[in-house]
């Protein structure tokens, strides 16, 4: 069987979400012995090495632009994966479900996982959350499948528009690291700062979770921010307009160094509003992190009790006062997050699922 992945900026992962679940699939599916194409978007592909861990690489060009860049990519790839003779595509997104017509009517299986409701995103403007909501619904249609990685996404997808959907979510790695190699680097010790990660986007709010911190007084503790935007750069900038020096700001960091960062970490704050189950935040409950996250119905489901919920700026500054003076919670709430990852989240039974969603449309040919 030869399945292609369309939609991430490709692998190994240097970006977000898609990327880490492009990787982990991708790769594990090959050592069951399956053909694996990973489409790659050139502007993100540091490697020009067209093999990865056995993963075919195909690395296609876009147009630089924040509204053109993912659709541009993505209608570029469905137009390449046409010749490539596969049985299997999974589409990762919605920005160009209108086309996903096109391999169907070569025969090629098409699935689609929508991710989060991206025209949520404060990002984008009104023609674009109208062209992401009208893709949304389409991919209902055109798609055999529609997978969503959340029980809440899947619910509404159903309840919106009476389609059917199957629910396969994101996997952690029990993350078990002892090198201090890159807190040597920023001067940090271990268990002695917070952790934030995530694209410096408004619907992430880094920049609420950088006030919050500058407002606390008296405290020990840094506040590590890892990541970065394309085409964000007055946000951005607005983020990092701080002279405190216990705020730490490292990029993008990725791999090991990304693990022993998130593994040090004394919390770990999950900031985003808009979205599916987040990669990120199921590394960090793989992690063992007591995990302070925005109170949405998404971070809810994956994390039940296992976590500190925050309303606002003023109630995460509560909840990280609280942490700093209450290690015992946050031993508690982390061990939480970890068995829910080990019984709920491997990256193997994920991959698992998604095989026999494969194996369920070749050998029964399934409509």
């Amino acid at each position: 069987m030869r399945i292609a992945i369309l939609g991430s900026r490709g692998i190994p992962c240097t970006y977000g979400g898609f990327e880490r679940f492009a990787e982990e699939l991708s790769t594990r599916l090959v050592l069951k012995g399956y053909e694996v194409l990973v489409y790659c978007c050139k502007p993100y592909s540091n490697i020009d090495n067209r093999n990865y861990k056995g993963v075919k690489r195909v690395i296609l060009p876009t147009i630089r632009n924040k509204f053109l860049e993912k659709p541009v990519y993505a209608f570029i790839s469905i137009l390449h994966v046409l010749f490539q003779k596969v049985d299997i595509v999974l589409m990762l997104g919605v920005s160009v479900s209108l086309f996903c017509f096109i391999p169907r009517l070569l025969g090629i299986k098409v699935l689609i996982n929508i991710d989060g409701l991206e025209w949520k995103r404060k990002k984008w403007n009104r023609l674009v959350r109208y062209y992401l909501k009208m893709s949304e619904r389409v991919s209902g249609f055109v798609a055999n499948k529609v997978i969503t990685d959340s029980i809440y996404i899947k619910d509404y997808f159903i309840r919106k528009y009476k389609r059917e959907a199957l629910y396969i979510p994101y996997g952690s790695n029990i993350i078990q690291t002892s090198s201090t190699n890159i807190l040597n680097r920023y001067s940090l010790k271990p268990n002695e700062y917070f952790l934030y990660v995530g694209r410096f986007e408004i619907e992430n709010n880094p920049l609420e979770v950088r006030e919050a911190f500058d407002e606390l007084s008296d405290i020990s503790k840094k506040l590590v921010m890892v990541g970065d935007a394309p085409f964000a750069n007055k946000y951005i900038k607005k983020v990092k307009e701080t002279k405190n020096s216990r705020i730490v700001f490292t990029g993008n960091i990725f791999g090991d160094e990304y693990l022993d960062l998130l593994n040090n970490a004394f919390c770990y704050i999950q900031g985003s509003e808009v979205g599916g189950t987040h990669p990120a935040l199921l590394e960090a409950m793989g992690a063992g992190r007591c995990i302070i996250a925005n109170d949405i119905p998404e971070h809810r489901e994956v994390l039940r009790d296992a976590c500190l919920y925050y309303n606002g700026k003023e109630d995460l500054k509560k909840k990280l006062e609280l942490v700093i003076k209450n290690e015992i919670l946050v031993k508690e709430k982390g061990d939480k997050a970890k068995k829910i990852a080990e019984d709920e989240y491997s990256w193997e039974d994920i991959c698992k699922k998604y095989e026999r969603v494969f194996l369920n449309f070749i050998e029964k040919n399934d409509e």
